[in-house]
C-alpha cells in the first residue's frame, strides 16, 4: 500500500477523529539561537509567528495574546533560566513582562534582573493554562503563578550547593505577593533514610560554569486545583487555591496549601510503601 506519510507538513489529518483547531509550538530559526514561538492549523499552515519569543512553555491568551520570554540565561551559568515571563499581543507588542525575581551577575555578563522561570505558569482565571470550559484567563489584570528556581544551602538535603525551586505569586504589576520554597519542606516529603543518604551524596548534581549545584527535585508543572468534587464534599486539603506540583527528580506529586505552605497531600517517593501504592505502581520522572 503506498505510504500516507509524509517527511513534512502535516502528515495526517483526518477530521472525523479530531478536534479541529490550532496549535502554537516553540521553533527556532534556522542557524539561529532565537526562539520563535508559530501558530499553526490542522493543515499545518503558519497563522502566525513571534519572532524572539521563547517558550518554556508558550501559552494562548484570549484575542490573539500569547505568553513566553524574550531571552534565556547564558547556559555556562544557568540551567533552564528564562529571562523575564512576558504577554505579548497578536502583533508581538509586550504587555505584560515580570523578570524581578532575582538580579543576577554571571561573569563576563551584564548585570540584569531575571524572572529565572522554568516550565510552567499559570495566569489568573485559568487553572492549567489551556482550554478550560468557562475559565477564561485574564489578559490586562490579574495574579500569574510562576515557577522559578533558587540557589542555596540546604544543609538538611547535602552540603552541595542546590539548585532549588520556588513557585511564586506576582500581581498585574510585578509584585510578589507569596513565595513557596521546595526544600524549606523537604522533612514533610517522607524519604527514607536510603534517600536521604544517596541525596546528600549527590542531589542530582550539574555542572555550571565552574561550580556543580544539585537539581534535588526539578519541578516540571504546578497548577492551581480550581473547582473539583473532592473540596465540594468537605476535604481541605483539594481548596480550589491550593497548588498541585510534580517532582521529576523525586517522583513526588504533591498539593501545597496556599494559606499556609504546608504539603497537604502527597504521592511518592516511594510507591511500595502500602497495598494501595503498590497497586498503583511506580510514578516515575
Amino acid at each position: 500500500m503506498p505510504s500516507s506519510i509524509y517527511p513534512t507538513g502535516t502528515t495526517i489529518y483526518d477530521p472525523k477523529k479530531c478536534w479541529n483547531g490550532y496549535t502554537v509550538f516553540q521553533s527556532r530559526m534556522p542557524r539561529s539561537s532565537r526562539g520563535t514561538a508559530v501558530l499553526i492549523d490542522m493543515n499545518g499552515n503558519t497563522v502566525n509567528q513571534w519572532k524572539g519569543l521563547h517558550g518554556f512553555p508558550n501559552k494562548m491568551l484570549p484575542g490573539g495574546h500569547i505568553m513566553g520570554s524574550t531571552g534565556v540565561r547564558n547556559a555556562r551559568y544557568g540551567f533552564q533560566d528564562m529571562i523575564d515571563l512576558v504577554q505579548v499581543d497578536w502583533d508581538g507588542n509586550i504587555i505584560w513582562r515580570f523578570n524581578k525575581y532575582e538580579h543576577i551577575q554571571d561573569p563576563r555578563q551584564k548585570p540584569t534582573w531575571m524572572a529565572r522561570q522554568h516550565h510552567d505558569y499559570q495566569r489568573e482565571g485559568n487553572t492549567v493554562g489551556y482550554y478550560v470550559a468557562g475559565m477564561e484567563p485574564s489578559v490586562d489584570k490579574g495574579n500569574t503563578i510562576i515557577l522559578c528556581h533558587k540557589n542555596l544551602k540546604n544543609p538538611q538535603i547535602s552540603e552541595k550547593l542546590l539548585l532549588d525551586d520556588a513557585i511564586i505569586e506576582v500581581t498585574w504589576d510585578g509584585k510578589i505577593v507569596w513565595e513557596w520554597v521546595c526544600s524549606q519542606h523537604f522533612d514533610r516529603m517522607e524519604f527514607s533514610e536510603t534517600a536521604r543518604n544517596t541525596m546528600a551524596r549527590n542531589p542530582s548534581l550539574r555542572r555550571l560554569s565552574k561550580q556543580e549545584v544539585g537539581d534535588w527535585m526539578h519541578l516540571n508543572s504546578v497548577s492551581v486545583l480550581g473547582p473539583n468534587k473532592w473540596f465540594d464534599s468537605g476535604d481541605e486539603r483539594f481548596h480550589p487555591e491550593n497548588l498541585i506540583w510534580s517532582g521529576r527528580q523525586t517522583n513526588i506529586i504533591g498539593i501545597t496549601d496556599k494559606k499556609t505552605g504546608n504539603i497537604v497531600w502527597q504521592l511518592g517517593p516511594d510507591y511500595s510503601t502500602t497495598p494501595l501504592l503498590v497497586k498503583l505502581g511506580w510514578i516515575i520522572g
